[in-house]
Formats: structure tokens, sequence, C-alpha cells
């Protein structure tokens, strides 16, 4: 699964959980409801900015991590 996909599960999942519907959502975050639909289903490719506004109504956090290198 690739990271897009990873972040629009992951926003649908905490978006189910506090029970706030898509237009909800897209309203607060101030943009389309076909955007954050296309955001969910990772067939989008969603702006920084997006992405903060969508974390900060759900109570996420994007972090950004140096990937572990195995040592063969």
């Amino acid at each position: 699964m690739e990271a897009i996909e990873k972040i629009g599960q992951m926003i649908q999942q905490r978006r189910d959980h506090l029970r706030i519907t898509q237009r909800q959502l897209a309203d607060m975050a101030d943009i389309g409801i076909n955007t954050l639909y296309k955001i969910e289903t990772g067939q989008a490719n969603p702006t920084l900015q997006s992405l903060q506004k969508i974390s900060e109504i759900l109570g996420l956090e994007i972090t950004l991590q140096i990937k572990n290198a195995s040592s063969e």
C-alpha cells in the first residue's frame, strides 16, 4: 500500500471514529467533498496545506521520520 493510500485510510478511520461525515469534514477543512473522497480513497495527491487542515480537525499529527537502513 502506498503512502497516500495509508494516509487516506487513516483519515477515514479517524473521521469515522469521531463520527464526522465527509461533508462536515470537507466544510470544516474548506475543501470540496469530492476532494476529500479522493484523498480518503487514495486517488488524490493532496497539498500539505489540505493535510494540515484535516489533521488539525481530526486531532492527528503529521510527522516525518528517517527510514531505518537495513544492515545487509
